[in-house]
């Protein structure tokens, strides 16, 4: 129950950072008037950091279900099918996160 909470936590933290960084990517198109290359410049930063922060929950979320995944394995070997099918697709749910990550990156670089 502590480790969801943290978890949840954590989840909402990083979403609050990717709106923001999202945000500061919008207001840089109002700034492109006085200073095109500083506008510019901060697009790739607030890209980076997207890119950056998106990624961060799916590496750690990925780690921490192959570890389980060989934890359960070492305590019930019999159960390997079951567990593999379960963990791939987990990995692959995690995956499509920093997938959508970065089209978000994508888009703040190329189009605003």
């Amino acid at each position: 129950m502590k480790f969801a909470r943290r978890s949840m936590a954590t989840v909402g933290l990083a979403g609050a950072m990717f709106l923001l960084v999202a945000g500061v990517a919008a207001a840089q198109t109002v700034a492109a008037a006085d200073n095109a290359e500083t506008a510019k410049s901060m697009k790739y930063i607030a890209a980076a950091i997207a890119m950056g922060l998106g990624s961060l929950g799916p590496a750690i979320g990925i780690g921490m279900l192959g570890g389980k995944a060989m934890e359960a394995l070492g305590r019930n070997p019999e159960a390997a099918g079951a567990i593999q099918t379960n963990m791939i697709l987990a990995v692959a749910f995690a995956e499509a996160i920093g997938i959508y990550a970065l089209v978000v990156a994508i888009l703040i670089g190329f189009v605003f």
